[in-house]
């Protein structure tokens, strides 16, 4: 069967055709959404590019049968990729199972497309989790424990210049969901150019460029965030408390709900109130923040930048080819 593509964009500027890939690693409950997240900000990013979306799937990471079935049609085993015509690529993180990332199931799979990455692509983008792991192939950077999971919407400081920065303010937005952090002090002995830094410290995005490489971009955060993902993760993880699961209620995402949604879920943890009552008070709630213009600006940036580096490159192949024929 013929997987699909998804048309991201109007075409209208005449570069040529951009093919983005997205290996999807996101466990069954969050694999959809992950897919229309990014989905959704591609197109909106995409402006008068000619974007096509090619969805893909590692075979280490474990799905049920229904979701396989969903899957079919729609994803293409990521083994293909080298025989895809991907310019760009977006990895995402996956649900994590073992304290050293080299003991995930699957390690070997991931690495293995890391490397065809580095010649492979003209970018590749990794997304947290799958960020710790390229860094951890790649250059043997370790991942540390954060002391609390970093949960909300923090304030990203740009540090550097970059192309991707394009009319995005100097200071900007951005959600974060994890419990890991990659320091960043090993990140700029190993050559990484740290781009933006986290207001209350730490890397936020950064970048890896080697001649005659795929210009690497890694986040730490999760810009492609629809505004109710954190509300979200919030309800999963108080299911998890209030079934036995987890032996702590979950923090609440920082800066994220307003005050009076934030003393209602404190009112009814404090009254032993049950998983319906936290679903009906999020119904309701919105983020006091928005990063959406800036998640868009940094997305259109990037497929700028590879859809002109892709012109470039087919333009230097033809006048090669002029030359070798006369």
């Amino acid at each position: 069967m013929k997987t699909e593509q998804f048309v991201m964009g109007t075409g209208s500027a005449f570069r040529g055709t951009l093919h983005v890939g997205l290996i999807n690693n996101m466990p069954d409950p969050a694999l959809r959404a992950t897919e229309i997240q990014f989905a959704r900000l591609l197109k909106e990013a995409a402006g008068p590019l000619d974007v096509r979306l090619r969805l893909f799937s590692m075979s280490t990471i474990s799905r049920s049968p229904q979701a396989r079935a969903r899957m079919e049609g729609f994803y293409d085993d990521a083994g293909m990729l080298p025989h895809a015509p991907v310019d760009a690529l977006i990895i995402t993180g996956a649900e994590p199972q073992a304290a050293d990332l080299r003991n995930e199931p699957y390690w070997q799979e991931l690495t293995r497309l890391i490397d065809w990455a580095r010649t492979g692509t003209i970018t590749t983008l990794f997304s947290c989790l799958a960020a710790h792991a390229a860094v951890l192939h790649l250059d043997g950077i370790m991942r540390r424990p954060l002391a609390r999971k970093q949960s909300g919407i923090f304030t990203a400081i740009r540090t550097e210049d970059d192309p991707l920065f394009l009319n995005v303010p100097g200071r900007f937005p951005v959600p974060h969901s994890r419990r890991n952090e990659t320091p960043e002090h090993a990140l700029v002995t190993h050559g990484y150019h740290v781009l933006t830094r986290l207001a209350d410290g730490g890397a936020d995005m950064f970048t890896r460029e080697l001649p005659g490489e795929s210009r690497m971009v890694f986040l730490q955060g999760h810009p492609e965030y629809d505004s109710v993902t954190l509300g979200r993760e919030y309800l999963r993880d108080m299911g998890r408390f209030l079934r036995g699961e987890t032996g702590a209620p979950p923090q609440l995402p920082e800066n994220y709900f307003d005050r009076v949604t934030e003393d209602r879920l404190q009112g009814a943890l404090r009254a032993g109130a049950g998983l319906d009552v936290f679903t009906e008070i999020l119904s309701t709630a919105l983020p006091v923040q928005q990063w959406r213009s800036a998640s868009v600006r940094l997305f259109a940036n990037w497929l700028g930048a590879a859809a002109a580096a892709k012109a470039r490159h087919a333009a230097s192949r033809a006048i090669h080819t002029r030359r070798r024929a006369s």
